[in-house]
């Protein structure tokens, strides 16, 4: 199995012996994993974090606050899920409803005080069209997963992050700044360009272990894992179109 971009599905997802002294492997043989139930969990997860945006959109700007409890909140679950191997499905819907709150907040912000109208719904159908066609990509056997497309997004993604992390560390320290990147000038839209594309591939990512977990017959109950690496993945991309059709709508 190839290595995921995506930091919740490992090569040990799916793997019997990471789970050590878990009863739940062994009375499997008739509930199994499959593709229609990690689709019915990641619909569940994508309603919670829906609802909770819009409440939280619509109750801006009072609610300005619940944009850091996402934040925060949403990346604390999330490493206790990576980390512990969880899939606890109310502590991963509790990752969705974290995420709603940051995302509904951040989309506010455009939408309002810089009067980007429609972004937001922009943004979501753009991520939305995007699953769809690296879906139809994938099961046309277009893009083949190996061992060599692996390592370059994974790559990537950690590059990402070290900028991300540098520029953020920059900016509340006040010492300095990594420029173009966020700017709404050539470089910094196609260096957004670029972290869409890489989350698009990272969803190829996430189908092909999710289909190899089908195969190997992992348990119904890593269906949870499953969607809940979808949705790191969907909510990431959904947060970077949102940032490039900024800058594209910044530039007019």
């Amino acid at each position: 199995m190839y290595r995921s971009g995506n930091p919740a599905l490992n090569d040990s997802t799916f793997e019997k012996s990471a789970y050590k002294g878990a009863s739940w492997w062994e009375d499997y043989e008739t509930n199994m994993m499959t593709i229609e139930g990690v689709a019915e969990k990641t619909g569940l997860l994508l309603l919670i974090t829906t609802f909770t945006a819009l409440a939280t959109a619509f109750s801006m700007p009072e609610a300005s606050p619940l944009i850091f409890v996402g934040l925060l909140g949403s990346f604390i679950v999330a490493m206790m899920v990576v980390l512990s191997g969880s899939m606890n499905p109310a502590l991963i819907c509790v990752y969705a409803a974290f995420e709603g709150l940051f995302l509904g907040g951040i989309t506010w912000f455009f939408e309002g005080p810089l009067e980007m109208p429609g972004i937001g719904i922009l943004a979501a159908l753009l991520t939305f069209l995007i699953l769809g066609a690296m879906i139809a990509i994938y099961r046309a056997g277009l893009i083949a997963w190996d061992r060599n497309l692996a390592i370059a997004v994974s790559s990537a993604v950690a590059a990402i992050f070290l900028i991300y992390l540098v520029s953020f560390i920059g900016a509340i320290s006040g010492w300095f700044h990594v420029p173009y990147i966020h700017g709404a000038g050539q470089v910094g839209i196609a260096f957004s360009l670029f972290v869409v594309g890489i989350g698009a591939l990272c969803l190829v990512a996430d189908f092909d272990f999710i289909e190899r977990g089908v195969q190997r017959g992992a348990p119904k109950k890593l269906e949870w894992r499953a969607a809940f690496g979808l949705m790191v993945t969907l909510t990431w991309l959904y947060f970077e179109i949102l940032k490039l059709l900024a800058k594209i709508a910044s530039r007019r």
